[in-house]
């Protein structure tokens, strides 16, 4: 009896002691901790209350370890510590361990909180058909919901939902249950009306409206009842609605107002951010950091760099000891502010001051060096990153690839596999993108296949690139099947197919398919626009030229930039149009900048207008004193009518600044590794081969008519070392290259960093109905596809 007494005693004092830990505070863990070691000492074996006071503290301090191993050690453990351990395994992300105790529990001694622990976990850890699920079980075992049953499986309803007769069927089971009058179980119910409104399947204005219908008969509200209406609103595309909405509150609720300004920045209606953001001001509504990072974003993607530099400073006037919290989400919404108003320096400033910082900080400043085309400073952050996630690995793919870093950019994709990260549609786009800048082939196609094999291939990103690669690469053919084939296009592949059409000579089915891309209602953009006036210059399509050119703001409201100008320029020059060129020069409403001279410089070259054209080359070197591409020009200008004193004085001008010409290269792929040859080539392994083979080819195209070409032998000497110096040009050498060591009747794919040479051009055609085999050489204007004797470009280039 003595002894008994003592147990009870002990018992007692240790469920006082425990009782301090309730409600959890920072001591729980520490006071458990002691209790349990003493309980442990003494010999005592907790049982009942205090084994489950044990676990749920355990639980809460997030020591899972220690909770079971205690839940281990009771033979029948209860409802109470089964429950408990069950929605500590699903809020720590372990759902398959919640469901191994939940389903291990007998049904006889199961209850609705045992069911609604399990049920919420389903849902924190978004498996809505398997919440769902466990509902129809809790039904048809006979138990009862309760409230808490109701908002959790409606939470995860939320997540599946996409059927208006769902809404229905669970509002009904809502109201049967008595739990109708309950505002959290409403709440709950509001948002699976507005998230099945998103749905393709159904109409969402109705259930827009059904949801208000419900809001209107709950007889009390709270802000979240308010705020999932204005959510649901905004998250369907009705911002006057929800604008409606949030003026007809008479409580102004910051996170209301907050859904209102996130959802004018997220459809890209800046300025009524802005305009929402200064009356809450005015209305003496308190801003929070969402406030402040919404309307940062709106500032960023507007370019309203001023008013984003207005709220920095008045955070820093108003929140001199701001929480952590507060401080990293502002400051990342800052960081991206600076970086994308081109001021990067000072978003490393903001990071570099940053108390704490995560990955979307790292990843901000990442982004702002590469946007910069600051790649020497990216690699050196990237690398200093404690972590990194796919984002990370995806904008500096990209960002080599996009700044001439092809062969790096490639490099990285591979490291980023090897280090057991699986690219992503975006990822896999950077490294097409690569691709199509080293004119890899081989290589894209492998990346293609790869696409297929991972189901990406549908990816609107993916599928943009492989049209730019194939299209860059040669092959233009399958790049205009990938773009008939795929799912959905958006501006951006319409923009890649004319451009690609363009380039490659088709210059009649590239305006085809921009008239197509107009009927199908695709707003053409400044881009596009772009792509089209280069399709006229390269066809010479002059009135057509004009006349989009004029559409630009006459029927789409965009104002032609300087590119644009210079596009246009480049199709009046080409077309020997000098006079209207230089009218259209002497009217821009800018001054013109160098891509404007350059053009009309290249334009006098290819005529021979040698007073205009040293007219260009003067602006030239006022604006560009160190670009070798005006000396070169200007120097083939008077070398093609024989002024060698004028010649010998733009070389030694030159010298004189330090100017180096750029030298001309070729390069061809062959068996997955890629050859490059420079004019006279002897390094080469097997040059001399390619020469002896030539000279061969050479003697039966002269059969044929061919005559070498000499005046576009830039330098002053005799017929036969011009004919010799005309044979050894990089291009000539990559073509005889290809003929060599490609299978027979295998397409030659040629790339050269600068214009192809006149000679070439011609022999070229020559050539390839000599050999009877397609010949593709990329310059650096555009393709050229020849066959049977004739080009792509019908000479006009």
């Amino acid at each position: 009896m003595r002894n008994a007494a003592n147990v009870r005693r002990l018992a007692n004092q240790y469920a006082a002691q425990l009782q301090q830990c309730c409600p959890h505070n920072p001591m729980s863990y520490s006071i458990a901790r002691t209790v349990h070691a003493h309980m442990i000492a003494s010999g005592f074996k907790p049982r009942g209350y205090i084994l489950n006071r044990l676990i749920d503290v355990y639980c809460k301090s997030s020591d899972l370890v220690s909770a079971h191993h205690l839940f281990d050690e009771i033979r029948q453990p209860d409802i109470v510590a089964r429950t408990t351990l069950i929605a500590a395994h699903s809020s720590a992300g372990n759902s398959n361990l919640a469901r191994e105790i939940f389903f291990a529990t007998p049904l006889g001694i199961r209850d609705t909180v045992c069911y609604n622990a399990m049920i919420t976990g389903y849902s924190h850890n978004n498996d809505g058909f398997g919440a769902i699920e466990l509902f129809r079980d809790l039904l048809r075992n006979g138990f009862r919901p309760d409230n808490f049953t109701f908002t959790s499986v409606l939470g995860a309803l939320a997540l599946i939902v996409e059927d208006e007769k769902q809404c229905q069927q669970i509002h009904c089971a809502v109201v049967k249950s008595g739990s109708g009058f309950v505002t959290s179980v409403l709440n709950a119910l509001l948002s699976v009306f507005v998230k099945c409104a998103s749905s393709p399947l159904v109409s969402s204005s109705s259930l827009m409206a059904a949801a208000r219908k419900l809001f209107d008969e709950m007889t009390e509200r709270d802000e979240l009842s308010w705020t999932t209406m204005i959510a649901g609103y905004v998250r369907n595309g009705e911002l006057d609605a929800a604008r409606q909405f949030l003026d007809g509150m008479t409580e102004k609720l910051v996170v209301a107002w907050n859904a209102m300004i996130s959802g004018y920045v997220h459809h890209g209606f800046f300025l009524e951010a802005l305009e929402m953001f200064r009356k809450m001001y005015l209305l003496g509504i308190q801003w929070d950091e969402f406030t402040y990072t919404s309307v940062l974003s709106a500032c960023a993607n507007a370019g309203f760099f001023l008013h984003g530099k207005q709220v920095h400073a008045y955070i820093l006037r108003t929140e001199p000891r701001p929480s952590l919290d507060f401080s990293l989400s502002v400051n990342n919404a800052l960081a991206t502010l600076y970086w994308k108003c081109g001021k990067v320096d000072e978003a490393r400033q903001v990071f570099n001051q940053m108390p704490v910082k995560d990955l979307v900080s790292w990843n901000a400043i990442l982004s702002g060096y590469v946007n910069a085309g600051r790649i020497d400073e990216a690699k050196s952050f990237f690398e200093e990153m404690p972590e990194r996630n796919l984002l990370t690995w995806t904008v500096m793919i990209s960002g080599l690839a996009q700044n001439g870093f092809g062969e790096e950019s490639l490099k990285l994709f591979n490291r980023m596999k090897s280090e057991g990260f699986e690219p992503c549609d975006y990822a896999f786009a950077g490294a097409i993108i690569a691709c199509a800048w080293l004119a890899a082939l081989m290589h894209g196609r492998q990346l293609h296949a790869q696409l297929v094999r991972l189901g990406f291939d549908s990816s609107l990103s993916a599928g943009n690139a492989l049209i730019t690669m194939y299209a860059k690469c040669g092959v233009v053919e399958a790049a205009h099947c990938l773009f008939l084939t795929m799912p959905y296009l958006d501006s951006v592949s319409w923009n890649a197919m004319i451009a690609a059409l363009g380039q490659h000579g088709h210059g009649a089915q590239a305006l085809e398919l921009f008239e197509l891309m107009l009927k199908e209602d695709i707003l053409p953009d400044r881009i596009t626009f772009l792509t089209v006036l280069s399709t006229c210059s390269h066809a010479g399509l002059v009135e057509e030229g004009h006349r989009y050119f004029k559409s630009m703001s006459g029927l789409y409201g965009i104002c032609p930039g300087e590119d644009h100008y210079a596009r246009m320029i480049d199709l009046l020059c080409r077309a020997g149009k000098f006079s209207e060129a230089k009218d259209m020069i002497e009217t821009m409403p800018v001054e013109p900048g160098p891509p404007i001279w350059e053009a009309l410089l290249a334009g006098c070259r290819i005529h021979g207008n040698m007073d205009l054209g040293i007219q260009a080359a003067e602006r030239l070197f006022e604006l560009m004193p160190q670009h070798d591409g005006t000396y070169v020009l200007l120097s083939n200008m008077y070398a093609t009518v024989g002024r060698w004193d004028d010649v010998a004085k733009v070389r030694k001008l030159m010298r004189d600044k330090g100017v180096k010409k750029e030298p001309g290269c070729s390069w061809i792929e062959v068996e997955n590794k890629v050859h490059v040859f420079l004019v006279d080539d002897i390094v080469h392994p097997e040059v001399q081969a390619v020469y002896n083979y030539l000279e061969e080819l050479g003697l039966k195209m002269r059969k044929l008519g061919y005559i070498p070409d000499t005046k576009f032998v830039l330098h002053d000497m005799e017929s036969e070392q011009k004919e010799y110096v005309l044979s050894t040009h990089s291009e000539k050498l990559a073509v005889g290259f290809g003929l060599l060591k490609l299978p027979l009747g295998a397409t030659v794919r040629v790339f050269k960093n600068l214009r192809i040479c006149g000679d070439c051009h011609n022999a070229f055609k020559f050539m390839s109905k000599v050999v009877e085999r397609e010949i593709v050489v990329r310059d650096g204007k555009r393709f050229h596809h020849f066959k049977n004797g004739e080009c792509s470009c019908g000479n006009y280039w």
